[in-house]
């Protein structure tokens, strides 16, 4: 069975946020802090783990990305501090800790 995670970088504590989609959040998360990524990451150093869920299913997560995606960025924060209080690099973590 495959797993899909919708995760959320930033650059620091409150400052520019990235919400994406994977099927491997290890590798992808890599990429970004290898800096061979999405440009907008890249281009404003975003690359700290604040925020992944996992999903069974690629249409489940897919949907969750884009309802992220159009919260306003208050909500963002909330979310990430409900789960992450200190903001705190979640890379490395064991993806399967957190499902959806």
């Amino acid at each position: 069975m495959r797993e899909y995670y919708v995760y959320i970088l930033a650059k620091k504590r409150n400052g520019a946020l990235y919400i994406g989609k994977t099927q491997d959040l290890t590798k992808r998360v890599k990429r970004h802090k290898q800096k061979t990524a999405v440009k907008f990451t890249r281009d404003y150093e975003i690359n700290k783990l604040v925020y992944f869920e996992k999903f069974k299913n690629r249409q489940t997560a897919s949907d969750r990305e884009q309802q992220l995606k159009k919260w306003n960025r208050r909500w963002e924060i909330r979310l990430i501090e409900q789960l992450n209080p200190n903001w705190e690099d979640l890379y490395p973590l064991d993806p399967r800790q957190r499902s959806k």
